[in-house]
């Protein structure tokens, strides 16, 4: 990406295009097996290909944004979810539903790729993914309130996505084009944090699963398990989705204070809580309560996560991996959520899904401790009363190396005061210039004078 970061609404934009489907997952599950005639297996099983087919477009993607320019791929996969997702509306066989909705999921994954490098390539990404995802729920809070009352079948979830994804073709045209490669920004390069990266990346998967696990039966769990229609069930998913913007607006307004480690973990042993009260529910208030509580701390931690992996990268190589990492373990969470619920039940499921939770924490915290340091960003070094110092580096042609490159750990800096000592100018040391002098004299006095 280019080293002087965009506007970040347009990225805030596509991101809310390509995050939209695993939003929705839990009324497209619900709603194939309904009208399709699916077991919830089956079912889940299509929500599964729709989000591998959005991983398989993010891990083509890392390190590959910058080289193609973000417009184009965004273009690209925007037109991708419309016509996927359009089709798999349209089509009335569960065979032409699964091609259409791995086609939009391509063009979800390759929306979301774009952005993930977009993000990390701004000044505060905690700030920007905080931001998307407070869209992408705003955005589903309101689907979740209109689609139960719409009816339409399988067709009305596959639509939204198509129709979000056509509005937010607009914002790719404040999207940057192909940036010319030069010395100053190559083409490849080794990935930095490679070991803290790859057990991020793991364990996002691992955590992602866990969570889809739940998310993907969540409407079955409300149906079978408590007996709610799906008009409660949608306004109880609208208030958890309301609740989690209220969770993002605050990890938005707390940013890093308490660094990204006390959010992860302390974050993650509350959503394990929740995921063990939402699955063994057998009321209104313990479902409502658990899906409330899940979804108000969810997103904080994710948008900590999506800012960890940023931080590893500034190219946005972390973050386009791990981001496809998480996508891979969101496809496999309804699968797994619907073999658990129909093998051993739905609160054995809650409590698999908890302990496997709590383990993932550990590492991924280990991972925020480590790299804790703020990142080195143009404006996290400023001289007094001037421009940042890394930015001036960049802009005027500085010595290789003699700056740390953007997105390293920012080093402690101590001011050491120093005695000044002012020297009295020596009488003997000024002479009086001119003709009497001559040429030798008065060169002396211009040396002297301007020491």
């Amino acid at each position: 990406m280019s080293s002087r970061p965009r506007a970040a609404w347009p990225l805030v934009a596509v991101f809310t295009a390509g995050y939209l489907a695993a939003y929705l997952l839990p009324t497209i599950v619900g709603r194939l097996s309904v009208y399709l005639g699916l077991s919830t297996a089956q079912a889940g099983l299509v929500g599964s290909a729709l989000l591998v087919s959005s991983a398989t477009a993010g891990f083509a993607l890392a390190g590959r944004v910058e080289t193609y320019g973000p417009r184009r791929p965004a273009r690209i996969g925007l037109v991708l979810a419309v016509v996927g997702y359009g089709c798999a509306a349209l089509a009335g066989s569960v065979p032409l539903v699964v091609m259409g909705a791995m086609i939009g999921g391509f063009g979800s994954g390759t929306a979301t790729a774009v952005a993930a490098a977009g993000i990390a390539a701004q000044r505060d990404p905690h700030r920007t993914s905080s931001l998307g995802l407070l869209s992408v729920s705003a955005t589903a809070g309101a689907l979740y309130l209109s689609i139960p009352h719409l009816g339409g079948g399988h067709r009305l979830p596959f639509a939204s996505i198509a129709v979000v994804a056509l509005l937010v073709w607009p914002a790719t045209a404040r999207l940057g084009g192909v940036t010319p490669s030069g010395p100053a920004a190559p083409a490849g390069g080794r990935l930095p944090h490679r070991r803290s990266g790859l057990v991020l990346a793991g364990g996002m998967l691992v955590w992602s699963m866990a969570q889809n696990a739940l998310w993907g039966v969540s409407s079955r769990i409300g149906v079978d398990r408590v007996g709610l229609s799906e008009v409660t069930i949608g306004a109880v998913f609208a208030a958890a989705l309301g609740a989690g913007l209220l969770g993002v607006m605050g990890a938005g307004m707390l940013g890093a204070r308490l660094g990204r480690a006390v959010p992860i973990g302390l974050g993650t042993m509350i959503i394990a809580a929740s995921i063990v009260l939402s699955s063994s529910a057998g009321n209104l208030g313990q479902f409502a309560t658990g899906e409330i509580l899940w979804n108000t701390v969810y997103p904080v931690v994710l948008s900590y996560l999506i800012g960890l992996a940023a931080s590893l990268d500034v190219r946005g190589r972390w973050a386009v991996l791990a981001g496809s990492a998480s996508s891979v373990g969101v496809a496999c969470g309804p699968v797994l959520g619907s073999v658990l619920s129909e093998q051993a039940g739905y609160p054995v499921m809650g409590l698999i899904l908890g302990a496997v939770t709590l383990l993932v924490a550990a590492p991924v915290t280990a991972v925020a401790l480590h790299t804790g340091g703020r990142p080195l960003v143009p404006g996290s070094v400023r001289r007094r009363g001037g421009a940042p110092a890394a930015l001036l580096a960049v802009t005027t042609g500085a010595v290789p190396g003699a700056v740390p490159k953007l997105g390293a750990p920012e080093q402690a800096v101590t001011e050491i005061s120093l005695p000044v000592r002012r020297r009295r100018p020596v009488r003997t040391a000024f002479r009086t210039a001119g003709p009497a002098g001559g040429a030798g004299q008065s060169n002396a006095y211009a040396s002297t004078s301007d020491r």
